[in-house]
């Protein structure tokens, strides 16, 4: 069975070297030391190798059941649920006043790294109700937030978002769920949602659902959509449980993967629902939980990548296999191990070149959200705002490879399921598709966020790599700042492809996003890795205690720069491929 071990000294590493948390102006970071991020980290950290893990092969072993209408978790999650509602953990970020602890959503983050990575499965119960709390203490009414997030926020109650009908997905203006006014404010909810995440389970006394659905008479499209507060049991007055609501899990949907969660198909029959924000504005207010929940699913593509590559350096060490062919390394053994031969080692250095850049990227993310919720930064919310697509689908596609690329490490064994390397690569699938598949998070990109504010984020992106560039100039930083500085200039050049040829030409324009979507992605590393060269070769003119951690550092680093850093000039060259005759000639390949 699969080991995980928390990464805690990498994400100090990255929260403090290279972040600089506790020195940055947002409100709340100055209480952010070492000290108190390491305690934080170390006690996450064993509840997810030492609870959590242990039960992700479990989850997707047994799965979920139905039973006389009633989800079934599987053996151990009642228990483990019951350790993080004690342990305070799902309300980690939220406000006091509802029962949170209030610290700064990237601790929130870092600690979501570790439980996602242990048990993916297990963790959306939970994160989808952070969601859901988030969207209620945003748009909801006192009377709402007073009457639901104290228990969502404890996790006595879930919650989930239901957004998807068989028959449309992506386009949710083509609903059909109804809710019907009624005399007394309240409305009433006919029609049937799908892949509902965590929609039913045993390890709660209440699930929130938060339901889009049309108002009859409203505008038609996406702009009548609303979006409702629907309890699995109505709430009395004075917040006990009445009655049922008329609101069933019509069966449980049979995943590849995170056979642990619930996925269910919801159906509601003239179930009593509140209305959430305002009539017609249902996106507006669903998309604070589906941002959250985009950065969220960020995070799983990493923490996936970095469980399977974990495993999969324990058995390139362990299983012995050839010899090197430069000579015997274990000339006592009859085989020297997996980690000799070179393409082993290009393997585990690709994974592990892009899941420690991943780390620094997502903790840089949620530093972002951080400075504009907390601190009032617009600049830093629009510069987050861009960024989100290019986090939700670069890290989830490049995750997902890593995982891939574990389980090759195995060879044949990582084919079958007791060395469970198949489950993180099933379970890594999923990010890639939900909150919105890759290929919208692309279009989002490009076709959205880059022209947001006349552009100025986008230039406000490659100010922030020129300006570390120009603070890095320094002769021990050109392995770094060079490759970083040309990376950014086809990013340039990209961004400058769509501007010329985005109205003259969008079907061309638009086949080169998925590709631009990925450049962005790999600058965005080489900027962190950049950061983290700069961090790590101070540490070592200062005289670190641990020396060795970071020369590591510099290595990776260096791999990252030379190795995959220079993806960006292919990767222009294809986004620039859009208006390539064989491109326009794809409308008559079907």
């Amino acid at each position: 069975m699969p080991n995980y071990t928390a990464p805690t000294k990498d994400i100090q590493y990255v929260l403090h070297d290279v972040l600089n948390i506790s020195g940055a102006p947002t409100p709340g970071y100055s209480d952010l030391d070492a000290e108190f991020t390491l305690a934080v980290l170390e006690a996450a950290g064993a509840l997810a190798s030492d609870v959590l893990a242990p039960l992700n092969r479990t989850g997707d072993t047994e799965g979920c059941r139905l039973e006389n209408g009633v989800v079934i978790t599987p053996t151990g999650f009642k228990e483990a649920f019951a350790q993080i509602k004690d342990g305070g953990w799902p309300g980690l970020d939220m406000p006091e006043d509802f029962g949170g602890q209030d610290l700064p959503y990237v601790v929130a983050t870092a600690v979501g790294e570790l439980f996602s990575a242990a048990n993916q499965a297990f963790t959306m119960y939970h994160g989808l109700t952070h969601g859901a709390a988030s969207a209620i203490l945003v748009h909801g009414t006192d009377d709402q937030k007073t009457t639901y997030l104290p228990k969502m926020v404890s996790c006595e109650w879930t919650g989930t978002m239901n957004l998807t009908e068989p028959h449309c997905g992506t386009d949710l203006g083509l609903m059909r769920t109804k809710a019907e006014p009624q005399d007394d404010g309240s409305y009433k909810l006919s029609g049937q949602k799908i892949f509902i995440s965590s929609g039913d389970h045993d390890m709660s006394s209440n699930v929130i659902h938060l339901v889009l659905a049309k108002v009859p008479g409203g505008p038609e499209g996406i702009k009548g959509v609303s979006l409702f507060i629907v309890p699995k049991f109505n709430v009395n007055a004075d917040a006990s449980l009445g009655d049922r609501n008329g609101v069933s899990v019509g069966s449980l949907e049979e995943k590849m993967g995170i056979h642990g969660n619930s996925t269910c198909v919801m159906n509601y029959d003239g179930a009593t629902g509140y209305l959430l924000g305002d009539l017609n504005k249902g996106m507006r207010a669903m998309f604070t939980m589906m941002n959250e929940a985009r950065i969220g699913v960020a995070m799983q593509g990493l923490a996936q990548a970095e469980a399977a590559y974990q495993n999969a350096v324990i058995y390139a060490k362990d299983r012995l296999q050839g010899r090197a062919v430069t000579g015997a390394q274990n000339p006592t053994g009859p085989a020297d191990p997996l980690i000799v031969h070179p393409d082993i080692r290009r393997n585990l250095m690709d994974q592990k070149s892009f899941i420690e850049g991943a780390r620094a990227f997502m903790l840089w993310g949620a530093s972002m959200i951080d400075a504009g919720h907390k601190g009032g930064d617009k600049d830093a919310e629009g510069l987050i705002s861009l960024m989100t697509p290019v986090l939700k689908g670069f890290l989830t596609d490049k995750g997902y490879e890593a995982t891939v690329n574990a389980q090759q490490v195995f060879g044949g064994h990582g084919y079958i399921e007791e060395w469970g390397m198949s489950q993180f690569t099933r379970d890594a699938r999923i990010a890639m598709i939900y909150e919105g598949a890759n290929g919208v998070q692309a279009l989002d990109l490009v076709g959205r966020k880059l022209a947001q504010d006349g552009g100025k984020h986008v230039m406000a992106y490659f100010d922030m790599v020129k300006s570390f560039c120009k603070s890095a100039d320094a002769p021990e930083m050109e392995d770094f700042t060079t490759p970083l500085k040309a990376a950014s200039k086809d990013l340039q050049a990209a961004a400058m492809y769509f501007m010329q040829n985005g109205m003259k030409n969008p079907n061309a324009a638009l086949a080169g996003s998925y590709d631009f979507m990925h450049l962005f992605g790999y600058v965005s590393l080489g900027l962190m890795w950049g950061r983290m060269a700069q961090a790590s070769l101070n540490a070592l003119a200062n005289g670190t205690e641990d020396p060795e951690f970071h020369k590591n550092k510099l290595i990776t680093a260096r791999y990252f720069m030379a190795r995959q850093l220079p993806m960006t000039t292919t990767l222009l060259k294809r986004v620039e491929s859009g208006a390539d005759p064989v491109m326009a000639l794809s409308t008559e390949a079907f």
